[in-house]
């Protein structure tokens, strides 16, 4: 069958559903069977909302999911609700960012209703990643990884609490709010260094947070490096700790030719990401002269 076909069976599928719902509703009919009319609506929305998903019509396809799970709800299936509304969510995804944000809400209250914080939090990411990609909201975005993470967290699902928050410190630098950014890198590097599968990611964590007090305040970031160095022996040895001692001694000469030199050198064995180059030229901004400079650490 063809899309225009599939589609035609899906609409097709919709009315019928629909005039059982009707029908549900009269009263010697809610008297015998309401409920067993409601049923097979739901077994049609959901088999229009497949049709409409194989045509490639993604918002007909959520609207049908939707049907279902409000169905679904009235029959007090929350499970197959909540299913159901994420199904949407999933169609919409790819048509319309917001309906598929409010379905995933929708199924976000049935979870939280039921207990269910994981999956909740999984939800909960999802809609982040919508207002990341699609919407570019970040601070939206930040809302839904720091819920994310107060589910995982009470789950004791620490590891992907973890993932959530480092998401939010990312963000929460760019945004320049940088004691939200430290204070997570702090805890969560705090966490990992005593993890023997996980220490080796703590120096990045602890590296993250000076920058970030480093664009505050040159003492700041090196009463940090110190405090880090004790918390962690380890992160005396490393290239990241070695590069924020040369970049510190740079600044406070206001040598921007040594500060570019140490990052181009780190540079060549450790490709900078994107957040790191960001956080490191607002840092050269702040030497004085290079405030005009043309914005580039190369």
């Amino acid at each position: 069958m063809d899309n225009a076909g599939k589609e035609r069976e899906a609409v097709q599928l919709m009315a019928e559903a629909e005039k059982r719902v009707k029908a549900s509703h009269s009263f010697l009919r809610g008297l015998f069977g309401g409920n067993t009319r409601i049923e097979e609506a739901c077994e049609m929305y959901t088999r229009a909302a497949n049709m409409f998903k194989m045509a490639k019509n993604w918002s007909a396809a959520g609207n049908a999911f939707c049907q279902a799970a409000k169905l679904h709800m009235q029959l007090q299936s929350k499970h197959d609700s909540a299913t159901s509304f994420v199904d949407a969510g999933n169609a919409y995804k790819k048509a319309d960012p917001q309906a598929a944000i409010n379905c995933l809400n929708a199924a976000i209250d049935i979870y939280t209703d039921m207990g269910r914080f994981t999956i909740a939090a999984k939800h909960h990411i999802t809609i982040a990643e919508i207002y990341e990609t699609e919407l570019v909201d970040i601070e939206k975005a930040i809302a839904h990884y720091e819920q994310s993470a107060d589910y995982y967290k009470g789950e004791e699902s620490n590891s992907s609490a973890n993932k959530c928050l480092l998401k939010v410190a990312a963000y929460a630098a760019q945004l320049e709010q940088y004691q939200k950014a430290i204070e997570i890198y702090e805890q969560v590097g705090a966490n990992t260094m005593d993890n023997p599968l996980l220490k080796y990611s703590a120096k990045d964590y602890f590296f993250k947070a000076a920058l970030c007090h480093f664009i505050v305040d040159e003492l700041n970031a090196k009463l940090a490096l110190e405090k880090y160095e004790e918390m962690f022996p380890a992160f005396t040895d490393s290239r990241e700790c070695k590069l924020l001692k040369k970049l510190l001694e740079a600044h406070e000469e206001q040598n921007s030719e040594a500060y570019t030199e140490a990052v181009k050198e780190f540079d060549s064995i450790s490709r900078l990401d994107q957040w790191l180059t960001t956080m490191l030229l607002r840092i050269k901004k702040s030497i004085q002269g290079d405030g005009e400079g043309d914005g580039d650490l190369k």
